[in-house]
């Protein structure tokens, strides 16, 4: 092909594109002219963040398939990968969804508009980027032996935080612009109770990522500064993390007084670093870390689900005193939906193999992937679906989405469905899991044929096979999701009722 014709090509190909981008955005008809600039920033997020999450559904669904035909899709695409691409596509996912949610509260919540905004905006280019092609290499270039410099160009090879170290430094260095944006935006303008949690969260979060930057040759040293990030980012930061977030966005749903959510998010935060950090423990029992971390590991985990019945209290104590009275009905449901799937999810389904005389039968079975699955969609998933809703509601310009909105059976069946999905295959790990602790450790003694007989166990092989109907269940939720996100309010023409929010 000559320059001039490929060329030709390339013009062809580029205005096929923007005929698309345009068709797309008149089928939309969503209006950016009602969004600020932090709100436009704020948006890219959540778009990116509902990408990664097909992403994380769809990979899901290929290794739930390599559970029951291991011979599916193999050395094309291996079990190992899509795992790794599932899992680190959910923990990216929700942590755009947190920045949008963030930026798009920033504004509002200081009075003022985000200092910094370029930068913000470079930021969410750079990270994107380095996303985009951290998942290309994770795909494609994942053969072969590694050496020290896979370590910095291919996978660091540390489950839940495999990226690259040159990523790893990228991440920091977002995070840094991030913090900037957030702090000089509340300087600038006003500080709150709530500008303050989020301020010491955000230095807590981007402290705890430099714990997982470094490597110790002794697997046990490496182990326990691994569970820092893992279990602190989880089980403390980010739980702090969508306190803010539930609480600002339950003044605007519901009108509920500042001096409420605020209390509860003091509360909230004493709790789950009290307890949250010796509960830290429970990822000890095993990795040859002294014996007093199965007394201490145990009692304080035991505490971590106190500040979860909290949220739920908050969540159901405001929302009745105001009697469900809003604006946006979906963005309320998911709300609810997060309270208790956080309770249910987090604090439940945790506190249930946390103790080290029922651990020592579950550690690494299904029982972790089930507790993994509903506390991840219950504490996280759910509110960052909730803001996309607020967010869209605004987008095309404060629209009506109460009672009697247009279409509202897609937002009731995907928030049924996804729920309903979740909810089927945290049951049926459970039942795997339970499979693997009974046959695998308390008859078999945790030999390698006990591992055998408990994977071949036709218990276990049904109880997979449940978990990928679910998992299509939860896909069919999300492709309804997606397009109730983009359609909701598009005919349209009353506006919403305005939530005065209550004095004190």
């Amino acid at each position: 092909m000559s320059s001039n014709e490929a060329k030709s090509v390339t013009l062809i190909f580029q205005n096929r594109v923007c005929t698309l981008i345009q068709r797309f955005q008149s089928w939309v008809r969503l209006d950016s002219g009602n969004l600020s600039g932090g709100q436009q920033l704020a948006v890219k997020y959540f778009s990116v963040a509902v990408i990664l999450f097909f992403a994380q559904i769809v990979f899901g669904l290929l290794a739930a398939i390599q559970f029951i035909a291991p011979g599916f899709l193999y050395e094309i695409l291996d079990f190992n990968v899509n795992r790794m691409v599932h899992i680190n596509a959910m923990v990216v996912w929700m942590l755009y969804g947190f920045m949008g949610s963030i930026y798009w509260l920033l504004e509002d919540e200081s009075g003022s508009d985000i200092v910094g905004l370029k930068w913000g905006n470079l930021a969410f280019w750079v990270l994107t980027g380095a996303v985009t092609l951290v998942v290309l290499v994770y795909l494609f270039i994942q053969i072969g032996s590694g050496t020290d410099s896979s370590l910095w160009f291919i996978n660091e090879g540390r489950e839940y935080i495999e990226a690259p170290r040159w990523a790893d430094i990228g991440i920091v260095a977002v995070m840094l612009v991030f913090f900037y944006n957030v702090v000089a935006t509340f300087s600038k303008g006003k500080w709150s109770g709530i500008a303050g949690v989020l301020t010491l969260d955000l230095v807590a979060l981007a402290g705890l990522y430099l714990a997982g930057m470094f490597y110790m040759t002794n697997i046990t040293h490496d182990q326990y500064w691994w569970w820092w990030v893992i279990h602190l980012w989880v089980e403390a930061t980010w739980e702090v993390l969508v306190g803010v977030i539930m609480a600002w966005s339950l003044m605007k749903l519901l009108g509920v007084r500042r001096k409420i959510v605020q209390t509860w998010l003091y509360i909230e935060v004493a709790l789950m670093f009290g307890s949250g950090i010796l509960g830290l423990g429970h990822h000890y029992f095993w990795i040859g870390t002294p014996e007093y971390w199965l007394t201490i590991g145990g009692f304080f985990s035991a505490l971590e689900p106190i500040p979860l019945v909290a949220m739920v209290v908050h969540a159901v104590y405001d929302s009745g005193v105001h009697a469900f009275k809003t604006g946006n009905h979906p963005a309320l449901a998911w709300i609810i939906a997060h309270a208790f799937g956080n309770f249910f999810g987090a604090g439940v389904w945790g506190f249930m193999h946390t103790l080290p005389q029922i651990n020592l039968y579950t550690h690494g079975t299904q029982w972790s992937a089930s507790h993994g699955h509903l506390a991840f969609f219950g504490a996280y998933a759910t509110i960052n679906i909730a803001f996309f809703y607020l967010a869209i509601q605004h987008w095309r310009g404060d629209v009506w989405m109460a009672g009697g909105s247009r279409n509202a059976w897609r937002w009731k069946w995907a928030l049924g469905l996804l729920n309903a999905g979740v909810m089927g295959m945290t049951i049926a790990l459970l039942i795997a899991g339970y499979e693997q602790s009974f046959i695998e450790r308390a008859m078999e003694g945790s030999t390698w044929g006990g591992y055998f007989s408990a994977q071949n166990h036709p218990s276990f092989q049904n109880a997979m096979v449940w978990r990928l109907v679910w998992g299509l269940v939860t896909f069919a939720g999300l492709v309804l999701l997606i397009w109730d996100l983009l359609t909701i309010g598009k005919e349209e023409t009353r506006k919403a009722e305005v939530i005065a929010q209550a004095e004190g």
